[in-house]
């Protein structure tokens, strides 16, 4: 019996039962979603429409107008903005010619562990979620929502969703997914007109030995960081992350680059300009040939004239 106390009083194991009880106390505690005050927090700098949930809510329309840009000049952007973490490559992609966008919910996913597993399912049917953890995220899409998860890039029983939670996630958001994990059933995910899917890799098998671990808290998607509200952008090149505060802004600047490169090669096809003079800082006549071109062609402005003016006051050239 003395020798028994000795060893649940070794100071070693003392600190791991107090650690695996802390650790367990912080599961029950903690919800499933992130609280809403604690998203607001986290994206603070967002200081338009929300979610009821506090994700940042970006307008249709700037998502709209993201689809047309570059994915480029979109991260030359955010890179120049200090965003240096915001872009993954390395993709299968599930309908290559479609383009994604959308506002972002996350969802971070981790190996399972019997009694972190438990924990979780339990906590979870108190706040009444049902079925398989890997829906938990479904069930709170809403439309123009991208499916944005963390699966620790597990493909073999790593297969988050087939074909039946694919089309659930379409009827919601009519969007897609973006998942550092694997896929199964692609046929039937590819027979789903519109929906686009960037993920690691496609595997026949079920989702085994994973445990969902939380929704709406920032996650890792390889080399990028992503938050909730994020607007994504996905092309066969890879996915940007744009943080919410910056969308606007970002897809103003994409836009704007993308006249001035039209409004260059129109007048170098024209002869008008050496591609030295195209290349090198406009002079204050290529700038007002340019803003007079402005004017003649309304319809490849896709900006406000307001947010046209407003970024012109702000560009050196």
């Amino acid at each position: 019996m003395i020798t028994i106390m000795k060893q649940l009083l070794h100071p070693i194991k003392v600190l791991c039962l107090f650690a695996a009880c802390f650790f367990a106390s912080a599961i029950h505690a903690q919800q499933i979603s992130m609280p809403k005050e604690q998203l607001m927090a986290l994206t603070v700098k967002w200081t338009g429409e929300r979610f009821p949930d506090g994700r940042p809510k970006v307008s249709d329309s700037l998502i709209k107008r993201l689809a047309n840009i570059s994915l480029e000049d979109c991260w030359q952007y955010l890179q120049n903005q200090g965003y240096v973490n915001q872009f993954e490559a390395g993709w299968k992609i599930i309908h290559p010619e479609k383009v994604l966008t959308g506002r972002v919910l996350t969802a971070q996913f981790m190996p399972s562990r019997p009694d972190v597993d438990s924990i979780i399912r339990a906590k979870g049917k108190s706040e009444g979620r049902i079925g398989a953890t890997n829906s938990w995220p479904i069930d709170l899409l809403q439309r123009g929502d991208v499916y944005v998860a963390d699966g620790f890039s597990k493909v073999i029983n790593g297969t988050l969703i087939g074909d039946n939670l694919g089309n659930s996630i379409y009827t919601k958001t009519q969007t897609g997914v973006v998942f550092d994990a694997g896929v199964r059933d692609l046929q039937g995910l590819e027979a789903i007109d519109g929906f686009s899917g960037f993920v690691r890799d496609f595997d026949p098998s079920f989702l085994k030995d994973v445990t969902m671990t939380g929704i709406n808290y920032p996650i890792r998607i390889g080399r990028a960081i992503v938050l909730p509200g994020d607007l994504v952008l996905g092309k066969k090149e890879g996915v940007v992350f744009i943080p919410a505060h910056l969308a606007e802004a970002a897809i103003v600047y994409c836009e704007f680059i993308a006249l001035k490169d039209e409004f260059g090669r129109a007048r170098l096809k024209a002869g008008v300009y050496t591609p030295g003079q195209i290349d090198a800082s406009w002079t204050d006549a290529i700038r007002n040939d340019f803003l007079q071109w402005v004017k003649e062609n309304p319809s490849k402005v896709p900006m406000t004239r307001q947010q046209l003016d407003n970024y012109m006051k702000q560009r050196t050239w």
